[in-house]
């Protein structure tokens, strides 16, 4: 796509594609990286250990995931501004709740909140609107819907930080909870009220998948394709988040300020947003399935070197390559869903996929929590992680010649 002809698809489609972002950077709230920077915080409250709180935040996140299962498939059937809205009002009552709660009970309900609003219906809702409404550019749309997470992870660590120091960690939950209520819900409002047709669709206004039709969940279920590609869905997401989610323990292990490591994320982000967006054109240019063999390259060397770095400079290596990463995972699933199953059931197949990716978001912290409690320390358990990586992009290697063989890209 020519210069000119590429400012004008962002240019004309501008209100859509600020809808994607939007729902992607109001998700951060809900996100590992952003609840994890008041873990200390949260422990002292409650006089959790690390193995207690990554119990609590798995049991939540488990459960938000099981809910998400059923809740995705609501993007099929109800009018995406509406959907956005009641999730907004419900993820700003989870916020309220961190902000007030006192027992245990109400912080699993609180994060529980966080996560089924925050890291699934939004992503979920930016996602599904994005691969239903582009297919020629379907790419670059994702691409830039992602924007969102990444712009959300460079900037809001450090303004938490700061704020949680000056008007305290409880005062800032009661911050973010007025944005969502009276900023992000209103906006999303408005810009999803208008629906865009993709150049190209049928009648039905929708884009097939393999064999010239839109598969239904069940279909998909059946199909041996979708359970292959699930090992890829849950690494970049397991990964990703221990890493954050055990940053605190990081910086006591290592030595190295929290502060210090806050200012990595612009670097993390920068590379997100920079894989993200050559990974949405090489998606649209080659088709995503050329990028399973190699999105999960630069995470499992982060990984592997975790343990070996000293200085915080290490760290800044691990975020970069990891941002990598994260960056080619976004343009991946955003268009390969729709290229393999349809659009016309997306939302549906969708929930599938996010679930197994909430799952594994769920299943990281309490894993790898007990391995600390059991003396192991995080930056030690990296090698495993990486090793695992490897090993995925060797199937997906496979995973996309089957792709490519069944009429896919």
């Amino acid at each position: 796509m020519r210069v000119a002809s590429l400012a004008s698809f962002y240019r004309e489609n501008l209100r859509w594609l600020g809808a994607g972002f939007a729902l992607s950077f109001f998700s951060s709230f809900g996100q590992t990286f952003f609840i994890s920077l008041f873990a200390g915080d949260i422990r002292a409250a409650y006089g959790l250990s690390d193995g207690g709180w990554g119990a609590l935040y798995t049991a939540a996140t488990l459960c938000s995931a099981a809910v998400l299962f059923q809740a995705g498939a609501l993007a099929d059937r109800i009018r995406l501004d509406r959907l956005a809205v009641t999730v907004l009002l419900l993820y700003a009552l989870a916020a309220i709740a961190m902000a007030t709660g006192q027992g245990i009970a109400v912080l699993l309900v609180a994060v529980f909140g966080l996560r089924i609003c925050g890291q699934g219906m939004m992503g979920h809702i930016s996602a599904t609107a994005m691969g239903r409404w582009f297919r020629a550019h379907r790419g670059r749309a994702v691409a830039f819907a992602a924007l969102g997470f990444s712009t959300g992870e460079a900037v809001l660590p450090s303004i938490a930080v700061a704020v949680a120091s000056t008007v305290g960690w409880r005062e800032t939950w009661w911050i973010v909870a007025a944005l969502l209520a009276l900023g992000a819900a209103p906006l999303l409002g408005w810009l999803l009220a208008e629906a865009r047709a993709p150049q190209g669709s049928g009648a039905d206004g929708g884009h097939p998948g393999l064999g010239g039709r839109h598969w239904t969940r069940p279909e998909v279920m059946r199909h041996r394709l979708f359970w292959g590609l699930v090992p890829a869905v849950l690494a970049p997401s397991f990964i990703g988040t221990v890493l954050f989610f055990h940053q605190v323990h990081i910086s006591e292990v290592k030595g190295w300020s929290l502060a210090a490591m806050a200012a990595g994320y612009p670097v993390y982000a920068g590379l997100t947003i920079t894989a993200s967006l050559t990974g949405g054109a090489l998606v649209d240019r080659l088709g995503p399935a050329r990028l399973l063999p190699v999105f999960l390259l630069p995470m499992g060397a982060g990984a592997m070197l975790l343990g070996a770095v000293e200085g915080v400079g290490g760290w800044l290596l691990v975020l970069a390559l990891t941002g990598l990463s994260q960056g080619m995972a976004q343009a991946l699933w955003g268009g390969l869903w729709p290229e393999l199953y349809g659009t016309r059931h997306l939302g549906a197949v969708r929930a599938m996929a996010t679930t197994a990716m909430v799952f594994s978001t769920a299943a990281g912290p309490g894993i790898t929590g007990l391995l600390i409690d059991a003396g192991i320390p995080f930056p030690e358990q990296g090698l495993a992680l990486g090793i695992a990586a490897l090993a995925i992009c060797g199937l997906g290697l496979l995973l996309g010649r089957e792709i490519r063989r069944l009429g896919g890209r």
